[in-house]
């Protein structure tokens, strides 16, 4: 039967089989040459059209710029003429080259990268660097830049085009990114405005200034939202010895190695409410950024080559909330003063060993002076004890209400600072406050309250913002037998100083 079975199966003659196996190596060879040619025309092609111009300049078509950074700075750096480099963060984005030529006498490029980490701006340093055109370089330094790396937070980071090696450059070649990227650009150009036109170019590449709005309603939105979402972001906030690492690894290395250039530092300024809500919800956070300052100074003074300036507190820029967009980003003005500040190398800003100090404590009490008002207004407003003039009385928030500028604070801090005890009756949100002989009982929301027993009308409700219930200090001060001497010097300041009875 097995017998009988064999000689039912087909037979597969000799000739057959050959004829096979020539079709299949004939498949291979084909699907491989093909594979070949493909691949040596996108090489080709990439090399010619060369996207991000890593390779050269553009010169068969109007340079077309990609606003992916990552992406675009290492062939600016590689291939553009220049001697002067801008690295950092969005805050650096604003600075226009030509100012920056005028201002420091060089011919400017600007290789910042938004939301950036100190080992990115190493790395596009570096490229700048090995070109050995670089004479100085402008660097805004943000303390989150600072802190540990996560360079594949917006998507894969193109290490390949960061080093030297031309192995690596297959992952340029066969990339898709360059071509989409390429497309967007062909794209916004042939559909944008002449004016338009003109923003895509050099000169205002990575600048946002004419696509974002600034004014305080904006940046008090930010405000506000920040007293409610950013209460739980400094639980998680890096040791300062993690931090003053990536200085040391990233940031320090190009000084040392670097001595023919100079380095100009600056210390971006931040809305002076961006500080006080780090003070108030990220202590950790404000307090390393505070040291970090006077311990980056220690290291920078080392080296010749280097000068750093400070512009957080300017209080003519830090109190106008009209000239930012949020609690930090401010327009591009700001980056203008910056670049004429450090082309004079303005004293005012220029941190030596006589003045670091000095910034810190003139930063700390600008934060804890500072008050908003509903119109999103900043004031300067210091409280004292008569007894301790030159102590500052501490509130995580001071907001002020009407044309007044009755200062209102948070109920449980309040208390603290005017001896008193705090009862709160979560239920009718009402809150007994007694020293001594005086108790004063007020609600939220309503506009009268009770002190000492008897019906008074208050100038302003109590308020819940933030989870913090706020009261007016003058008047509750007053209610509990306490003294209460207001001045206003000038438009941007009300003193306040409690006289202990």
């Amino acid at each position: 039967m097995k017998a009988q079975d064999e000689t039912l199966k087909p037979k597969t003659s000799p000739r057959r089989r050959t004829l096979s196996t020539k079709a299949s190596k004939r498949m291979l060879i084909g699907f491989t040459t093909g594979a070949l040619l493909f691949a040596a025309f996108t090489i080709l092609a990439m090399y010619i059209i060369d996207p991000l111009q890593f390779y050269r300049k553009a010169t068969l078509y109007d340079p077309i710029f990609s606003n992916e950074q990552r992406y675009q700075n290492p062939g600016l750096a590689r291939n553009y003429d220049y001697d002067t480099v801008i690295l950092g963060t969005s805050m650096t984005e604003n600075f226009l080259p030509s100012v920056v030529d005028k201002e420091l006498g060089g011919k400017t490029i600007k290789l910042s990268i938004r939301g950036s980490y100190a080992e990115e701006q190493y790395d596009i340093a570096q490229v700048a660097f090995r070109t050995g055109k670089v004479k100085q370089v402008l660097w805004g330094i943000d303390y989150f830049a600072l802190k540990p790396a996560n360079l594949d937070a917006q998507g894969p980071y193109p290490h390949y085009l960061y080093d030297d090696n031309f192995l690596n450059d297959y992952k340029y070649w066969f990339n898709v990114t360059p071509y989409q990227e390429l497309a967007k650009g062909i794209y916004k150009r042939m559909t944008a405005s002449e004016n338009g036109k003109r923003l895509m170019g050099l000169e205002y590449l990575y600048n946002w200034n004419y696509y974002v709005v600034y004014g305080k309603q904006y940046a008090m939105k930010f405000y506000k939202k920040a007293l409610s979402e950013e209460v739980r972001v400094g639980m998680n906030e890096e040791p300062l010895e993690v931090v003053q690492k990536n200085f040391t690894d990233y940031i320090e290395p190009l000084i040392k190695e670097h001595p023919e250039i100079e380095f100009k530092f600056y210390y971006p300024p931040y809305s002076i409410l961006r500080q006080a809500v780090w003070r108030d919800l990220n202590v950790a956070r404000y307090e390393q950024q505070l040291t970090m300052k006077k311990w980056m100074f220690e290291k920078f003074k080392q080296y010749p080559n280097v000068k750093v300036y400070d512009f957080q507190t300017e209080a003519e820029w830090t109190f106008n909330l009209n000239l930012f967009k949020d609690l930090s980003h401010h327009n591009q003005n700001v980056n203008t003063w910056i670049a004429r500040a450090v082309g004079q190398d303005d004293p005012k800003y220029r941190v030596t060993e006589d003045n670091v100090d000095s910034f810190v404590d003139d930063l700390r009490q600008q934060v804890e002076d500072v008050a908003v008002t509903g119109a999103g207004d900043l004031l300067r407003v210091p409280v004292r004890f008569a007894s301790a003039p030159d102590k500052a009385v501490t509130f995580t928030q001071k907001e002020l209400r009407g044309p007044d500028k009755l200062l209102f604070v948070p109920s449980k801090e309040a208390a603290a600072v005017l001896g008193a005890e705090l009862v709160w009756d979560q239920a009718t949100k009402t809150m007994t406050v007694t020293r001594d002989a005086h108790e004063i009982v007020l609600t939220v929301g309503s506009m009268e309250a009770k002190i000492d027993g008897k019906a008074v009308d208050v100038p302003y409700p109590v308020e819940l913002i933030g989870g913090k219930t706020i009261v007016p200090l003058a008047f509750m001060a007053s209610a509990l037998g306490w003294e209460v001497k207001q001045e206003e010097p000038d438009q941007v300041t009300k003193r306040i100083t409690l006289i202990q009875p």
